[in-house]
């Protein structure tokens, strides 16, 4: 089944990747000699992150720059992060009843993923769903993390170029890029710009840009946008393009995705285990025997827990 489901997918075949994609995302058999066949048709697509607070208009940026996208050719995939459902584990928002204008283009696959609880609003899986979309023909891929309003700093793990929406209401544009957007931010897109107060805080995020020392070898554009009629859109993927040929010209462009792979592989580790760690506590007596030991305040949670992976090097009961 695996060989016949990679061959539909590396031609294309949208359900294909939807089968690929839940596979994953429930980590069923097969899903490792899936992904280790699929990594060997990776490296061609580009992948846009897009974060920002709540209310930045996310959704519309990304509908209208897909529709761009779509003038000029380009096979797109999108992955909306949605907040996980406290009851499903499933997204729970549905950004692709959002952006219905390309749902029924075959030339654009749209899905909607759980942020599955991880900081920054996004999960492993979402990295590994990337090089799904990657292997099936998609030339960009679009990243739309939740609007949780704290810093999404793993999107740098995730995407090549990684744009932040503001809007006028966000607040004090300087307090904002302290919080750490600055740090992220390759291109910065004042939204709803028609709004009082935009051309104020596109001045400060641009003073604060120059301000930089050491000065960085990008200075992140801002760009004045009004998503919801397409004004500035065109001059947001002109950046994205010029951003693109900075870092294929640096190196940035390799590395990036050199850290990308690492993370990927961290992370899964460190997943992996903890599903057979959990698995292991309703299934070890010695491991369940610690847990209620803890619970019953005759154990120092941190200290067995560090006696625990001391005692586990090359043990068995973690191979679940």
């Amino acid at each position: 089944m695996t060989s016949n489901l990679l061959e539909r997918l590396l031609r294309g075949e949208q359900r294909a990747l939807s089968i690929a994609i839940t596979m994953v995302e429930r980590m069923q058999p097969g899903v490792a000699e899936l992904m280790s066949e699929v990594d060997r048709h990776t490296g061609n697509a580009y992948t846009i992150g897009i974060t920002g607070p709540p209310g930045a208009g996310k959704s519309t940026i990304v509908t209208e720059l897909t529709k761009l996208l779509r003038d000029a050719d380009k096979k797109v995939g999108i992955i909306a992060v949605d907040p996980t459902s406290p009851f499903t584990g499933g997204a729970i928002l549905g950004d692709r009843i959002r952006m219905q204008n390309h749902y029924m283009d075959p030339e654009v696959f749209i899905r909607s993923v759980a942020t599955r609880g991880q900081s920054g609003g996004l999960s492993r899986v979402v990295k590994t769903l990337t090089r799904l979309l990657d292997a099936s023909g998609k030339d960009i891929i679009i990243l739309e993390t939740v609007g949780v309003g704290q810093t999404e700093v793993s999107i740098m793990q995730a995407a090549d170029s990684v744009l932040v929406a503001l809007v006028p209401e966000s607040g004090d544009a300087i307090q904002t890029l302290k919080a750490g957007l600055m740090e992220i931010a390759d291109l910065y897109l004042v939204n709803k710009s028609d709004r009082s107060g935009a051309a104020q805080m596109a001045s400060a995020i641009t003073n604060t840009i120059q301000m930089a020392s050491p000065i960085p070898p990008w200075a992140p554009p801002v760009i004045m946008t009004q998503a919801n009629t397409g004004k500035g859109l065109d001059e947001v993927w002109d950046n994205i393009n010029n951003h693109q040929e900075y870092l294929k010209h640096s190196s940035e462009l390799g590395t990036r995705r050199s850290n990308r792979r690492k993370h990927e592989y961290l992370e899964t580790v460190e997943e992996e285990m903890g599903r057979r760690l959990r698995v292991a506590v309703e299934s070890d007596k010695r491991i369940s025997g610690i847990v209620k030991e803890i619970e019953t305040g005759s154990q120092d949670p941190y200290s067995a827990a560090i006696e625990l992976i001391n005692a586990s090097q090359g043990i068995s009961y973690l191979d679940i």
